[in-house]
This record gives structure tokens, C-alpha cells and sequence, in this order.
């Protein structure tokens, strides 16, 4: 494997569906990354599964074992800087990770949230803007700073709300939308186009609108 090939970790804690995405999208003939680890906090989790499946490495350090967030972290940091990545992906990590841990990563560190931050930080993003009335919504890929869900946007798929929507129902079309542009920002940092200026996302050399760059699905 060529060397410029730039070495993601994936963090999980569920299913993976994203894990999956990004895994299929490393198999890709040129892919620009490939999945050097995956780590979940959960040893139920259905995405250790999936990368057994593709050959990937992959370990489990249960934050139950620990006193307190700082020596999960610290434990999580060993684990992710064993296979030197390049990249930090959340990919459905239902841990809030400690600033130690961010500034580790920083510039280099993305999560997925299912809403159009800066809306619906934190959980029930579904169902939150059904009730607001909303007439889209969807999800955001961005850099993670020490705010929850408030690092610079870097992508965001914007779905529009049908009549008679309900949470589950927009929550599975938000997720199509998530396994196509999480990739798609993992492929950019790669390629070494995608950065993080102070509080800001810069894609080509140009910085992005706060909200970064759209798609409407």
C-alpha cells in the first residue's frame, strides 16, 4: 500500500452503519484512505463485526472499566495512537470525549451529526425538528472541538421533511444521506484539501460559509 495513503481510526459504539460506508469506500480501486482501526467503548457493538468482515483491526476499551472520563480518554488516546493514524473519525461514538482528548486530535478529529448544525445539537435531532415546524433537515459533517457539536462545518446533506414524516422514517433517509458525505469529507482530508483554521473549515484553499458546503438531496 502506497504510503500517501492516509491511515483513518474509526471510533464506534453501534452498528457502524457509517463504519460501513467508509469501509466501502477505502476498498474502492484509489481510495485515498484506508481504515487502520476500529474501536468501540461498547463489546456489543455490531461495527467490530463489520470490520472483522473487512479485515480491519479492531479493539474494545469499555469505558465501565474506568474511574472517570479522563482515564477512558487517556486508555483511548494509547489504543488510536498505536496504529498512528492520519485521521480520527467518530462514526457513532456516544461518548463525550474531555478536551485533552480533543486537542490531541485537533485538526484531525471528525464527527457526523444527524441535523443541520448549528441546529439540534445533542440528541432526538429527528423528532426536534418535526416539532419546530421545520421544512428540511439532515446532517453535517464537521471538525470536533471542545464544544459538543460545534466545531466548523465541513458538508452538509440537506433532506427535505415530507408530509407525514416521522422520526424514524426521516431519520433513515438523513442516514443515506450520512454514508454519502461522510466519506466524501474523509476523501477530502486525504487528498489533503480539507482543513481546520482557527474556527473555521477551509476546502481548496477557500474557507467555507460557517455552515460549510451544502448539498440538497
Amino acid at each position: 500500500m502506497s504510503q500517501s495513503v492516509c491511515k483513518v481510526a474509526v471510533l464506534i459504539s453501534g452498528s457502524g452503519s457509517n463504519l460501513q460506508a467508509l469501509l466501502d469506500a477505502s476498498a474502492q480501486a484509489g481510495a485515498p484512505f484506508s481504515v487502520c482501526s476500529v474501536i468501540s467503548n461498547k463489546p456489543e457493538a455490531y461495527g467490530l463485526t463489520r470490520a472483522a468482515e473487512a479485515g480491519v483491526t479492531s479493539s474494545i476499551i469499555d469505558h465501565r472499566e474506568f474511574p472517570n472520563r479522563e482515564d477512558f480518554d487517556q486508555a483511548l488516546i494509547a489504543e488510536i495512537d498505536s496504529c498512528q493514524p492520519d485521521l480520527v473519525v467518530l462514526a457513532g461514538f456516544m461518548r463525550i470525549l474531555t478536551p485533552e482528548f480533543v486537542r490531541h486530535y485537533s485538526g484531525r478529529l471528525l464527527n457526523i451529526h444527524p441535523s443541520l448544525l448549528p441546529k439540534y445539537q445533542g440528541l432526538h435531532t429527528h423528532q426536534r425538528a418535526l416539532d419546530a415546524g421545520d421544512s428540511e433537515h439532515g446532517a453535517t459533517v464537521h471538525f470536533v472541538t471542545e464544544e459538543l457539536d460545534g466545531g466548523p462545518p465541513i458538508v452538509q446533506a440537506v433532506v427535505p421533511i415530507k408530509k407525514g414524516d416521522t422520526a424514524d422514517s426521516l431519520a433513515k433517509r438523513v442516514q443515506v444521506q450520512e454514508h454519502v458525505i461522510y466519506p466524501m469529507a474523509v476523501t477530502w482530508f486525504a487528498e489533503k484539501r480539507l482543513h481546520m483554521l482557527d474556527d473555521r473549515t477551509q476546502l481548496d484553499g477557500e474557507l467555507l460559509p460557517r455552515n460549510g458546503t451544502r448539498i440538497h438531496c
